[in-house]
């Protein structure tokens, strides 16, 4: 599963390399509204012709791609670090599969460390039910609620959620790399 997840964040680290620096801020509105120019990076890239990379462009996910991950300054993750930074990597690897493999592999188990960030806690296994529990009736009475009790809480939370303060995501941000600029990646 990482690995094919790896092989498509490669494969989209390639095909948008370069995209930051097409990218425009405008700050006219009240909120700054991120702008992809299509024709520049499709320009610089000798691939004007290319059908499929125009759809792509053109499609609702690349949007929604574009307004998420084109801010200058936001939480940065595998595929910056790609897009940015192993440019190089890549373009070398491309005649040489088992060197492609091996950067598959490291970039399937970054994913997995990413999901997986504490691998020695072990997951407590649901027990399989006994023969014939299916037939026995567990039907255990509600208990009733006291409204006195229900009040208490909700006050309760409710002083301690205004003294508290505003819960904040561990993320930290930074600028995101622009990486090389995109008249470097001219595809055939």
């Amino acid at each position: 599963d990482k690995e094919v997840r790896a092989i498509f964040l490669r494969l989209f680290a390639q095909l948008f390399q370069g995209y930051r620096s097409c990218l425009q801020l405008i700050r006219i509105h009240a909120e700054p509204v991120i702008h992809f120019h299509k024709a520049a990076f499709l320009g610089q890239r000798g691939l004007i012709e290319n059908d499929f990379l125009t759809k792509v462009l053109n499609g609702m996910a690349f949007a929604g791609f574009v307004s998420e991950r084109g801010s200058p300054f936001r939480t940065c993750d595998l595929f910056d670090e790609l897009v940015a930074f192993e440019v190089e990597r890549i373009k070398a690897e491309e005649g040489n599969p088992p060197k492609m493999i091996k950067h598959v592999r490291e970039l399937a188990e970054q994913l997995f460390k990413n999901e997986n960030p504490n691998p020695h806690i072990a997951f407590q296994k649901v027990p399989r039910p006994t023969e014939g529990s299916h037939l026995r009736v567990h039907i255990l009475p509600f208990p009733w609620i006291n409204e006195g009790q229900v009040q208490e809480l909700l006050q309760e939370g409710l002083a301690r959620s205004q003294g508290a303060p505003p819960a904040t995501r561990g993320d930290k941000k930074c600028v995101v790399p622009a990486g090389p600029p995109v008249g470097m990646f001219i595809c055939s």
